[in-house]
């Protein structure tokens, strides 16, 4: 099974044509998995944490300023005691990791999820990122890694460029910024020579601060190039393009 790291946009996600056919066709394209492991921008929280592994815990709806019907969705998933049983039997003895017993998926896990397995039928545990720091987190994706064995996907969940507040153009189609596309080029360069230890430089990176002014979108890539067989062989690139001007560059690896 590979281990992925995708763009995951916000709900308005789920209106757009194209990007939803491409995670579509990309989970397609996939073996079936036993169970979903995803790691999302949006909880970062020390010491590790999961979610509840309760039938159909209620989602987390970590938004605002939205239609009322995104309030709405639903993702009801199945029990995921097993996986989560698993995941624990994976991470260093002694590591406590802690269940939140009433906290469901946030949105950077049950938007692209509800696109890419819409049924709803396979155990999904999220796993909070609890650092920011790259090798932390290359660590972490390295014990993960054994869960693709048993048939589980590991997702990382973020956005290639995160530039909001310096967006100036509120529309899906918008071009560009010039820093997103410094960041986005600088990136697709160093994933295709399989550097690394640039990318772990990546607060000196073109386009920064801009791109990244907080960085939670980013870090989940460390996670995914971590569960690599080879983190430093080149990674296949899924999805390109861009939403709102930010990149939403999307990868597997092997």
């Amino acid at each position: 099974m590979p281990a992925l790291y995708l763009g995951h946009g916000a709900p308005p996600l789920l209106d757009d044509e194209l990007w939803c056919g491409e995670l579509s066709a990309w989970a397609g394209c996939l073996p079936r998995p036993t169970g979903i492991v995803i790691l999302s921008a949006h909880w970062e929280s020390a010491p590790l944490s999961i979610t509840a592994t309760a039938e159909g815990t209620p989602l987390v709806y970590d938004f605002s300023g939205f239609a009322d019907h995104y309030y709405r969705m639903t993702y009801a998933t199945p029990d995921a005691s097993a996986l989560a049983t698993l995941v624990r039997s994976v991470l260093p003895s002694g590591l406590e990791v802690h269940e939140h017993s009433s906290r469901g998926l946030d949105h950077g896990a049950w938007v692209p999820l509800k696109v890419m397995y819409p049924e709803g039928d396979i155990p999904v545990i999220q796993m909070s990122l609890p650092a920011q720091d790259p090798h932390v987190l290359m660590a972490l994706g390295s014990r993960l890694a054994a869960l693709r064995d048993h048939g589980v996907l590991l997702i990382g969940s973020g956005f290639l460029t995160h530039g909001l507040p310096f967006l100036t153009d509120w529309s899906p189609g918008a071009a560009e910024p010039g820093w997103s596309r410094d960041f986005d080029a600088w990136a697709a360069d160093a994933l295709a020579r399989g550097d690394v230890d640039e990318l772990s430089r990546f607060r000196q990176a073109p386009g920064m601060p801009y791109a990244h002014p907080t960085v939670e979108h980013f870090t989940p890539l460390f996670v995914t190039l971590g569960a690599a067989a080879d983190p430093g062989a080149a990674p296949e690139t899924t999805i390109t393009g861009s939403f709102y001007g930010l990149s939403k560059r999307s990868l597997q690896v092997a």
